[in-house]
């Protein structure tokens, strides 16, 4: 390899080094700095683990990340500088009026974020400082909630915000530590203040094994990795693009496109992977015990590798991906909604949060608006399946080895074609560039969720109706049965 490890003038080692991987130099950038929790982990366990004071891990923390920070993004690391900052002052000077606390810190750090966002996009995902300003935005709003949390007498708190509620305050140094503990500021995961001091409390530190399950995440990370770089190498993006697309045969355009996302996700969970194989050897992720009594390390799992490997539906994807957010969303957007009475709004409002998040690409809103049609629909197909189908041909579908074959067919060659529907727009982003793709499968998504809602809401009409009728004959019966009963009981009279 020396012989291409030649210094370019423009960038150095590291933009030649890219070159000749052929990938972008900000994604080699990223991908050395998710490997470099690796080290720092090794380090940290054996010079400062035990070391006093605290204020040493602090520093160790704040400097390791900040430094990979600025060597991602140069001098663009004062944007995150400011929010951490902000939430600080904030914090010390509103605690006392939490609600104007929560509404300020909420409203800087998302206007923050959408101005970097109006003022970077172009029509790619850019590797740019908003990429990790995104995570910090959700930390220091979590950190927001949290301190107030604390302010609430326990008794009105739930499950979860005991177990995240702040009543000290930490100083500048630590929330920068938080901020940018390696291996968790660049992709996430979301984690709340409170783990971050039970780890620097040792509270971990009496339970083995986080070393071997980190270097078993990292293995998983590299595999996805190769398969990710392998699978886009033969379907790469600008190839959904093209003519050639659209004259491929209809069953193999969907297929395409389903086996194009799924590699397209495996680059986001070769990420995750990686970042969380990190702060398993570091010794970050306890969650308690398993079933069998050994240490659980999954505490910072963005991704359920075997759900969504095995899974059938959308809605296994939404519940194995991206886990970490998903659960921030659900802590503190749409359980803070539950004054509406309506987890229907409440799950829109969250999954319309998660957009605006993303940024202003109308392909970020389309991706979510079909998160929530299509885990709908199958909800509606489940419940029709469970409750009229099963109940009258249950036994006999259940012993047809035929039907237990087409069930697992059908269910999987759904799971892989819609995938690519539901991930198309979110990764072109730009109106004219997802929609070519949609128009190249023939916008079957939407004809598929169209024909089903008219069968279902067809199919409930007609169960109403039917109720109707049955109500209005058990009337004209009951009517009829008691003017004979009076019409007889009169001529007793007589």
């Amino acid at each position: 390899m020396t012989e291409y490890m030649v210094p370019d003038p423009n960038g150095g080692y590291i933009c030649t080094f890219a070159a000749t991987l052929g990938v972008p130099v900000e994604a080699m950038r990223l991908l050395l700095t998710l490997v470099a929790g690796y080290p720092i982990a090794a380090f940290y366990r054996k010079v400062l683990i035990n070391v006093s004071p605290k204020a040493l891990h602090h520093i160790f923390f704040a400097l390791c990340g900040a430094g990979l920070c600025y060597f991602n993004y140069g001098f663009d690391t004062y944007h995150s500088l400011i929010g951490i900052w902000m939430t600080y002052l904030l914090v010390r000077l509103l605690r006392g009026a939490p609600r104007l606390l929560l509404i300020i810190n909420f409203l800087f750090h998302m206007s923050y974020l959408l101005l970097g966002y109006y003022f970077t996009a172009s029509n790619e995902y850019d590797i740019l400082w908003t990429m990790p300003h995104c995570i910090l935005v959700l930390r220091m709003i979590g950190f927001g909630f949290d301190v107030t949390d604390g302010l609430r007498p326990i008794e009105d708190l739930s499950k979860d915000q005991k177990e995240t509620a702040l009543v000290e305050l930490p100083s500048l140094l630590e929330l920068t530590a938080f901020a940018y503990f390696p291996s968790g500021f660049l992709v996430g995961p979301q984690f709340p203040y409170r783990r971050y001091r039970s780890f620097i409390n040792g509270e971990f530190r009496q339970y083995g094994g986080s070393v071997e399950a980190g270097l078993k995440r990292l293995a998983a990370g590299v595999l996805y990795l190769g398969i990710c770089q392998l699978g886009l190498s033969y379907l790469p993006d600008a190839y959904f693009l093209t003519p050639a697309y659209a004259e491929v045969p209809f069953v193999k355009r969907l297929f395409f496109l389903g086996f194009w996302a799924k590699f397209s996700l495996y680059k986001y969970i070769s990420c995750w992977l990686l970042t969380e194989g990190a702060l398993m050897c570091i010794g970050f992720t306890y969650k308690g015990q398993d079933e069998n009594g050994q240490p659980d390390w999954s505490g910072c799992s963005n991704v359920k590798l075997v759900l969504l490997e095995t899974g059938n539906t959308m809605d296994h994807y939404v519940r194995s991906f991206n886990v970490n957010t998903n659960q921030w969303v659900g802590h503190y957007v749409y359980k803070r909604l539950k004054f509406l009475n309506n987890r229907t709004i409440s799950y829109a409002a969250a999954l319309g949060f998660l957009a605006v998040w993303h940024g202003y690409h109308s392909g970020y809103y389309m991706a979510f608006l079909m998160e929530y049609l299509i885990v709908s629909t199958e909800k509606q197909i489940e419940r029709v399946y469970t409750k009229v189908v099963l109940p009258k041909y249950g036994e006999v579908l259940k012993n047809s080895r035929v039907y237990t074959v087409a069930y697992f067919v059908a269910l999987k060659s759904y799971n892989i074609i819609y995938m690519g529907w539901c991930l198309c727009a979110f990764v072109f982003l730009k109106y004219e560039r997802w929609i070519v793709v949609f128009k190249a499968v023939n916008y079957f998504g939407f004809i598929y969720m169209l024909v089903w809602a008219c069968i279902y809401h067809g199919y409930r009409f007609y169960l109403r109706s039917t109720a109707k009728r049955s109500e209005a004959q058990t009337f004209s019966q009951a009517t009829d049965l008691t003017a004979t009963t009076a019409t007889e009981e009169d001529k007793k009279t007589q």
